[in-house]
């Protein structure tokens, strides 16, 4: 006989939400689809699936958060596709455009890309619960990514022949490595409330942006996100030196 005392065990629910996973898995193909892209020689495509990598990753998190789907195996899914949307691909990528012809030095400058990927999201997920919202520590994958992509994409749809400045690359990809696993801060975007009322000026300004990325793609999108590279180590210096002055007063 069954007490009647005893508390009915709630079984645990072991399907998962559809409609963010789809957007995780078509970031996933994107980024797949960037790495063999690469090694068939097609490196402006390459470069362009990684920022179709970027904004399905974009889509899925605020998806998931609109329709209430939100799970711990959507954000360790979707940090194993940032692995290798953000992490691998670009790394493959710049081995093969250009590092491959440094030899030892170009492998280990497209490894510190990818170490520098898989460190910054370890240390993300760790700080889920404690981090500031509206600042991430260290460049975020997916702009990393986006900054050697760009340069990728820009260099091959003008016939810039970028690829012969080897060393420059290298550097580049290093930085972007690196800039990952900094201390630096750099805004979340994450604050700004997509429901809300802006004034008429702001939507002006938000149509003249979009006119001007349409116009040319490639080149503002790379310049964009390596001002927003940079953006990191401004704003952090500002801020040190606003608490000295602070502690001076």
């Amino acid at each position: 006989m069954t007490d009647n005392n005893e508390i009915p065990v709630k079984k645990r629910s072991r399907g998962i939400y559809l409609l963010p996973n789809l957007f995780t898995t078509a970031a996933l193909f994107s980024g797949f689809y960037a790495i063999t892209s690469a090694i068939s020689g097609n490196f402006e495509t390459a470069g362009m699936l990684i920022f179709i990598s970027l904004v399905l990753d974009g889509l899925d998190g605020r998806v998931a958060r609109l329709t209430n789907t939100q799970s711990d195996f959507g954000a360790e899914y979707d940090s194993m596709a940032d692995m290798i949307s953000f992490g691998a691909a670009p790394a493959v990528i710049m081995y093969l455009w250009s590092l491959e012809s440094l030899g030892q030095a170009g492998l280990i400058a497209a490894f510190i890309h990818l170490a520098g990927g898989a460190l910054r999201l370890a240390r993300f997920n760790t700080q889920l619960g404690t981090e500031d919202k509206s600042y991430f520590q260290g460049l975020p994958s997916p702009a990393a990514a986006a900054i050697l992509a760009g340069f990728v994409w820009v260099s091959e749809k003008y016939d810039y022949g970028l690829h012969e400045w080897t060393w420059f690359i290298a550097i580049l990809t290093i930085a972007t490595g690196l800039l990952m696993v900094s201390n630096f801060r750099y805004y979340s975007f994450k604050d700004i409330n997509l429901r809300g009322k802006v004034p008429f000026v702001v939507m002006i300004g938000i149509m003249l942006g979009v006119a001007v990325l349409l116009s040319n793609p490639a080149t503002v999108l790379c310049l964009f996100f390596f001002g927003y590279a940079l953006s990191g180590p401004l704003f952090t210096i500002l801020l040190l030196r606003r608490k000295r002055q602070d502690r001076v007063n």
